[in-house]
């Protein structure tokens, strides 16, 4: 059944708010900072189309073996050539105003308003500027529609349009891609998601799937999608704004604990054809408490980049790519993983989901990629969140909740526990109150609360921004946190001997020492054994956007700080041993690591503001 994604706003208020922007944009340029598509003023834009100018772009078919991503050569020339003209790649290939919303019968408005999807400056071509005449290469990925090539000139924020390329297009745009995995809400679930332009009225998505030499059986999917309405601000319901197709998921269910699966998507068309993805395969997970080698990798704050040097993303996502290449490289030694927070950057250009999803393909694939909402996905003035601030660039949440499956009650609240094996993970989301009375200290607590700890003795807390400690430039002005973070927080950490809480937002690398009321509870720094007593906390916020500075002198509580890209590792052996490692996504080299051995009876002694009750014998 097709439905509508399940935090859709007042679809009238959107309306009239879109409309409203859309013609204030004509005055104004988006002023979401660093975004490289917010730098350009389309709103502005003039068609003044010039015979002596042309582009042109080939091959004109993509994807003809099935492929979703190609390489485009396009050709330009222009006889009064400057630095300020540029090629943007337009998807629909149709964007004159005849898209704009409420742009009939309201005045002359915009004459163009949807932002390309990516752009390079002509100059990129060597010859350009003295011959007038150059060619780009471009990569595209399939997202459901065709593209056409602009060339304009003004630079970014006066553009004028002097010519438009011929059209080009993927074999079949609506084909089935870039699916991403995650763990159900039990255990022995995983579930596939995916991206199409096929509605269930025109065909039928389902995975195929099962063990190796077994017969493969078929799992109907749900669909969702969402309207312009269903947002809350620009530029994501004006110039970012791009139909997202549809998201297909399907719930694999009563898996055997780490077996192999093979899987593929597909979708019944009404003529019996079947339209087939990509043949992909995962490990189901070990069932809660299960012993064997268990690796999982956290990061946050990676968005995206372009393989074909567009956009200028090296200044704004430089490390994304190394990052995702890193770990696609070792996939076979990762087992799941926790992207926590700030996810694609999209900032309200919705195009880059789509690029974001394929970049992640390797990886989300053939593992679990859990996600944790962070500012640059909810954060919308008066729509919820914790925060009123713009950084969403008017997704508020609906875009990242509708692209990933996570196992939340309630998808407009994105927070949720999942176990794997040893480890319980108890996921919160600081873009929502998690302060004592909240309904999210409640599931915390809960969360924290019923680990069975003989079982799976490794429990970890992760957040998106800093409710722990971090000695970032920003929050030395703070007081080392997120404003009534750990205050709120810190009792329930030690309560329940979490043993470390990870964290995002902050785009660099930094490991205190087990910690309780911003006093260091153990002087070791390699080599945690012995009773509990207190949380290691940890910023892994260097997953690839541009890094962040720290305070001049670290706290006497900062074990370990670095400001470089990079991701952490754990491995769990068995019930009393763990493996720490810090690995920058330069090279996938360690460089801050400890261990961790201990027994039940560790987790069970009795110390400060934690003494877990006792029963007399019988």
């Amino acid at each position: 059944m097709r439905m509508a994604a399940s935090t859709m706003r007042e679809g009238a208020a959107a309306r009239l708010a879109c409309s409203l922007l859309l013609l204030a944009a004509a005055a104004t340029v988006s002023g979401h900072g660093v975004q490289p598509l917010s730098r350009i003023a389309i709103h502005l834009a003039r068609v003044a189309l010039d015979p002596s100018a042309a582009v042109w772009a080939s091959p004109g078919l993509l994807g003809s073996q099935g492929e979703d991503t190609a390489w485009v050569t396009v050709g330009f020339v222009y006889p009064n050539p400057s630095d300020g003209d540029w090629i943007g790649v337009f998807s629909p290939s149709e964007f004159n105003a005849s898209t704009c919303p409420g742009s009939h019968g309201s005045g002359p408005g915009p004459m163009i308003c949807s932002a390309p999807i990516k752009y390079q400056l002509a100059n990129y071509s060597s010859d350009y500027g003295k011959s007038g005449k150059g060619a780009l290469k471009f990569l595209l990925i399939n997202q459901r529609q065709d593209f056409s090539f602009g060339l304009f000139t003004g630079g970014l924020s006066n553009p004028k349009l002097i010519a438009v390329s011929n059209k080009i297009a993927f074999a079949n745009p609506k084909a089935p891609v870039y699916p991403r995995l995650a763990q159900g809400k039990s255990w022995n679930e995983m579930t596939v998601t995916w991206t199409s332009g096929y509605d269930i009225n025109e065909a039928y998505p389902f995975v195929e799937w099962g063990m190796k030499w077994n017969p493969p059986v078929r799992t109907a999917a749900g669909t969702v999608t969402f309207d312009r309405d269903s947002i809350c601000g620009e530029p994501a319901c004006t110039v970012g704004w791009r139909d997202p197709g549809f998201i297909h998921t399907a719930f694999l269910t009563d898996l055997w604990p780490n077996k192999e699966y093979y899987y593929k998507i597909g979708h019944l068309m009404q003529d019996g054809n079947v339209v087939w993805g990509k043949l992909n395969s995962f490990k189901a997970p070990p069932f809660p408490g299960q012993k064997s080698l268990q690796r999982v990798v956290i990061f946050g704050d990676m968005g995206k980049a372009e393989r074909d040097g567009s956009n200028e993303y090296s200044n704004y996502q430089p490390g994304s790519l190394i990052t995702t290449d890193t770990l696609v490289k070792d996939l076979d030694n990762i087992d799941i993983v926790f992207h926590i927070g700030d996810i694609s950057y999209a900032n309200g250009y919705l195009s880059q989901w789509d690029q974001f999803t394929q970049q992640v393909e390797g990886i989300t694939s053939r593992v679990p990629y859990m996600i944790a909402s962070g500012n640059h996905e909810r954060d919308w003035p008066n729509s919820g969140s914790f925060y009123n601030g713009t950084d969403s660039g008017g997704e508020c949440g609906v875009v990242a909740e509708t692209m990933y499956y996570t196992p939340t009650e309630n998808r407009a609240n994105y927070w949720y526990s999942t176990d794997y094996g040893m480890f319980r993970f108890c996921v919160a989301d600081s873009e929502h109150d998690w302060r004592e009375g909240t309904e999210q200290y409640k599931f915390i607590e809960n969360c924290l609360a019923t680990v069975d700890r003989k079982k799976q003795p490794w429990l970890i807390f992760i957040a998106h921004r800093v409710l722990g400690y971090s000695s970032g430039f920003f929050y030395a002005q703070t007081g080392f946190e997120e404003p009534m973070g750990r205050e709120s927080l810190q009792k329930l950490w030690q309560k329940y001997r979490v043993d470390m809480a990870f964290y995002g937002h902050v785009h660099n690398y930094e490991r205190t020492c087990p910690i309780y009321e911003e006093q260091c509870v153990s002087s070791e720094k390699s080599h945690y054994s012995g009773t509990m007593n207190g949380t290691i906390h940890v910023v892994v916020g260097g997953g690839g956007s541009h890094l962040s500075n720290f305070s001049a002198q670290a706290p006497a509580w900062s074990v370990y700080r670095e400001m470089d890209y990079g991701f952490v590792k754990l491995t769990a052996f068995n019930y009393s041993s763990l493996l720490y490692e810090y690995k920058r996504s330069s090279d996938g080299k360690v460089y801050d690591s400890f261990t961790v051995h201990r027994e039940y009876k560790d987790v069970l002694a009795c110390v400060k503001d934690s003494c877990p009750p006792t029963t007399p014998g019988a």
